[in-house]
């Protein structure tokens, strides 16, 4: 391929035309967080956190969940149209629980942390990675989940977030943790 050269008239136009511009300098600029970044916490205050919301769950309780079609669940007194957004990966997790590997007491801290973790950073949607294996956890995790007061749904995950081997989660964020 030949490279096709400019004739000095040619470029006495270009250089004419474009006399008066500068080069335009970079002003990168960065947009803050829409949630507030949460500095140093104490730890005994993140082991009581988590104490706190695990206190909800009970092994004994079954709540009535739906046995047909994927895992999901809605408060009585949320919007459905959030349980079809979950289903069709409108939102994306911005925090992830792999329970692989756990014990159920383990699980059942873990998952209390997240939500507690959840509402401390402002998080609305977050992703438990429960596994297959022995389908231990994946059965109890939507129980327990489910008795949460500040979960608001949950259903399987697409395909791009563990497809039937994790759930999203919707977690209530008011105005306690607003502040």
């Amino acid at each position: 391929m030949k490279k096709k050269l400019l004739n000095e008239e040619d470029i006495n136009l270009f250089r004419t035309s474009v006399a008066g511009a500068r080069r335009i300098t970079q002003d990168t600029v960065s947009h803050s967080p829409r949630r507030k970044k949460i500095g140093h916490i104490a730890p005994e205050r993140l082991m009581q956190e988590q104490v706190d919301a695990s206190y909800y769950f009970s092994d004994e309780f079954q709540p009535n969940l739906e046995t047909e079609g994927p895992t999901r669940y809605i408060r009585p007194d949320a919007n459905h149209y959030e349980l079809k957004k979950l289903r069709r990966g409108d939102y994306s997790p911005e925090l992830f629980l792999d329970l692989h590997g756990l014990t159920q007491l383990q699980a059942k801290q873990e998952i209390g942390a997240l939500i507690a973790a959840c509402r401390r950073e402002h998080v609305y949607c977050a992703c438990v990675m429960h596994g297959h294996g022995k389908h231990i956890l994946k059965q109890q995790a939507p129980l327990w989940l489910a008795q949460h007061p500040d979960i608001i749904a949950f259903h399987q995950a697409p395909k791009e977030w563990g497809g039937n081997a994790s759930l999203l989660i919707l977690v209530e964020m008011n105005e306690l943790t607003q502040r």
